[in-house]
């Protein structure tokens, strides 16, 4: 894929090239000078677009290109050579130096600032479609700096291009430091104002106020005075601060109003309304809605449906049904007519949007069910089912069918529940499959736009070190009889460069540090959504096991009790930790449900020291389950007799809690020799999950948790203790 982006992008950028991009291949060469064969060292070596090197003291370089690319060879001392590679090149280049200035430089450099200006449009219109290309195109518009150097405000432009594809592609940190890039080069109030949103993007709140204070001092105009109070008002909404919110969102709404900035004072008026709901203030949220909705629908079909969805979730949080049914059913209208546009424009629809019909088809149908009309509320479902399959939503299918297997289980209809049930597991374990891909392209594409990014700053880096060295050589003729003079000055050069040598090592340090803590997120992600399906697929094997034995009653009491579980773990699935009172509350539902199931093989106690402050503790969510799962499927479910489960939760002290879970069943060594050859090939998935999860926790957060696993009876190896200890983070 990465191939075909590449290949893409070169077929775009090069309009006169008809040939497809080849294969890659390594370019080696000499240049030296004409006549005398000495090498020519420091002359610059690029492909277009791509990789870049210099020839070291024996005029010698080697780098990698593709077939077919062009490899330009340039040095102020020699006209510019262009040669086209091919396979396995080894160019052997003389030059003869330079004794005249080239002619028609006023030519050469109004070409550069059209290719420039070029670079920079194509940019743009890929913005939206591919993030990699338009950022291949900014960093050809500022290579072409190396030919002509560009003005201060050109790579102004260049960089807030580059600041305005991060922001898109919600890279915020990358955006902050190219809108800062863009203003050292050239300072205007709509580079501040960008700066300053992309500061609340990625949560630097107290820079994004200081920012926008500062602002205030200048002579704005109206809309960007509209805009600074707005952004100022979005910051504080971040930071919890609604009262600071909504006086700047009201400022912002009356200066919008008096110069008639239309699609502003819809947005504020959904704003205030935001705001005023946050706090709790139903009746002035209603109003501000109101008014936001009545505007939305004087403006475009999209923004009409907008404004209709963010309203009707309002009436949904306030058990407004009836109002809230009534937008979604006017959006549905709305939402039909922009997927028809859609279609007709070859575009895909976003499932992200909450304009998607199966979005809001499964939201009607919840309010239908809220309000315990099944009749109305399973058709709705059925629309949602439909339209997800049609456009590849998984989530949403997987949740209106669990929805509609609740209400058919409700309505009494068992049979279709069952059977939107077993939907409901593939439609599962497909999300999974999909979830673990989103998760390896997410990481891999913020790897790609680091890397860009990381190419682009070194260009930045290799045209100050050309400048410097043309200064350094310039100064070198002109100073040739005050050599003492020039040694301070090399000195200070070299220091120059010790010290940005000391900064770059820092720096990338700081960058690998960061982005051992992003992957360890990932990860932690991936193991949390693996050990859902893993769950609910052992915990739906109990409930098969009770229809296998045509006991109806039982079956249907289980789902009952497996349903209020699964909301539990679902809610909490998200979350790297959960507090230690809802660990211990979904605990006591699994093994509540494992004990109807086995109640002839064990008896089991979860007790709790009452000196524990649970809400205090926190712990990543399903760590015990596992352990109490493995105590009853390999130890108790074997043993002859009754026998008894623990669950201990003990305050060590104040920062430290120790989780015995104990059993007196038949013991590790027992329960392994017990195993069929296919379970011994078999490794339990969630254990294996577990302590990955441990491994990684323990390592961002400094040893939280530690695991001690032995035999209760150390005699005759029977029974198993595990220990858990958790500390306070």
């Amino acid at each position: 894929m990465k191939h075909f982006f590449i290949i893409l992008f070169f077929i775009c950028s090069v309009p006169c090239c008809v040939a497809q991009i080849g294969e890659q291949t390594i370019v080696r060469g000499t240049v030296l000078e004409e006549g005398t064969y000495n090498p020519f060292p420091n002359a610059n070596v690029e492909v277009v677009g791509g990789a870049y090197t210099t020839t070291n003291a024996a005029g010698e370089f080697r780098l990698q290109a593709r077939i077919g690319e062009e490899l330009v060879i340039r040095h102020e001392d020699f006209e510019t050579v262009y040669h086209t590679i091919g396979r396995n090149d080894n160019i052997k280049l003389t030059v003869a130096p330079n004794k005249t200035k080239p002619k028609a430089v006023k030519r050469n450099k109004q070409v550069t600032q059209e290719r420039f200006q070029q670079y920079l449009d194509s940019a743009k219109n890929v913005l939206k479609k591919d993030a990699k290309i338009s950022i291949e195109y900014v960093a050809k518009a500022l290579a072409t700096d190396q030919e002509q150097a560009l003005s201060k405000l050109q790579k102004a432009k260049a960089y807030e291009l580059l600041g305005d594809i991060y922001t898109y592609w919600k890279q915020h940190d990358l955006a902050v430091s190219n809108y800062k890039f863009a203003i050292r080069d050239n300072v205007s109030t709509q580079r501040q104002l960008k700066l300053a949103k992309a500061y609340t993007l990625n949560k630097n709140y107290q820079e994004s106020i200081s920012l926008y204070n500062e602002l205030k001092n200048k002579s704005l105009s109206n809309y960007n005075e509209v805009l600074r109070l707005e952004g100022l008002g979005d910051t504080y909404k971040n930071t919890g601060d609604l009262n600071k919110a909504i006086t700047q969102y009201q400022q912002a709404l009356t200066l919008a109003e008096k110069h008639l900035f239309t699609p502003k004072v819809t947005d504020l008026n959904s704003k205030i309304a935001e705001a005023y709901d946050a706090k709790g203030a139903t009746k002035p949220a209603e109003d501000y809605y109101e008014n936001s909705l009545n505007l939305a629908n004087k403006e475009t079909r999209k923004r009409a449906a907008e404004e209709k969805t963010k309203v009707a979730d309002f009436y949904s949080k306030n058990r407004s049904y009836r109002e809230e049914i009534q937008l979604r059913q006017e959006a549905l209208k709305d939402i039909e007519v922009l997927s028809e546009d859609a279609v007709e424009k070859e575009q895909e629809i976003d499932n992200e949007s909450a304009l998607t019909p199966q979005k809001q088809n499964y939201k009607i149908a919840n309010a239908y069910a809220a309000q315990e009309n099944i009749e109305d509320a399973i058709p709705y479902l059925q629309k949602s089912i439909k339209e997800a399959k049609t456009n590849n939503d998984l989530v949403v299918q997987k949740d209106a069918t669990r929805k509609l297997g609740e209400l058919y289980r409700a309505k009494g209809d068992i049979t279709k529940a069952e059977e939107t049930f077993k939907d409901y597991e593939v439609v599962v374990d497909q999300l999974y499959v999909q979830k673990e891909q989103e998760i390896s392209q997410a990481a891999r594409f913020s790897r790609d736009l680091t890397l860009k990014q990381t190419r682009i700053e070194s260009l930045e880096k290799d045209r100050a070190l050309n400048e410097s060295r043309y200064q350094l050589a310039v100064e070198n003729q002109s100073l040739v009889n005050q050599s003492n003079r020039r040694q301070k000055w090399i000195i200070g050069v070299l220091i120059a460069l010790a010290l940005a040598l000391l900064v770059a090592a820092y720096l990338m340090y700081r960058n690998n540090k960061q982005q051992k803590f992003a992957n360890n997120l990932l990860a932690l992600k991936s193991l949390r959504s693996q050990m859902n399906p893993h769950f609910i697929f052992n915990a739906l094997n109990s409930v098969n096991s009770f229809i296998a034995t045509n006991d109806e009653r039982a079956a249907n009491r289980y789902l009952s009790e497996f349903s209020g579980l699964m909301r539990a773990v679902l809610e909490n699935s998200e979350e790297d930790f959960i507090p230690l009172s809802k660990e211990i509350e979904l605990l006591q539902k699994y093994t509540k449900l494992e004990h109807f199931r086995f109640q002839d093989k064990f008896d089991y106690d979860i007790l709790v020291d009452d000196a524990i402050p649970t809400d205090q503790f926190k712990i990543p969510p399903m760590l015990l389950q596992p352990y109490v799962e493995n105590a009853v499927w390999h130890g108790l479910r074997y043993k002859e007799d009754k026998g008894n489960l623990l669950v201990h939760f003990q305050l060590k002290d104040e920062n430290t809690v120790v989780i015995i879970i104990e059993d007196d069943g038949i013991g590790r060594a027992q329960s392994k020799a017990i195993k069929t050859d296919n379970q011994k090939k078999q490794k339990s998935q969630g254990m294996s999950n577990i302590q990955r999860r441990i491994s990684i926790l323990n390592d961002m957060y400094s040893d939280t948790i530690a695991i001690a696993i032995s035999d209760k009876d150390q005699t005759n190896h029977t029974g198993t203790r595990v220990a858990v200890t958790l500390k306070k983070h």
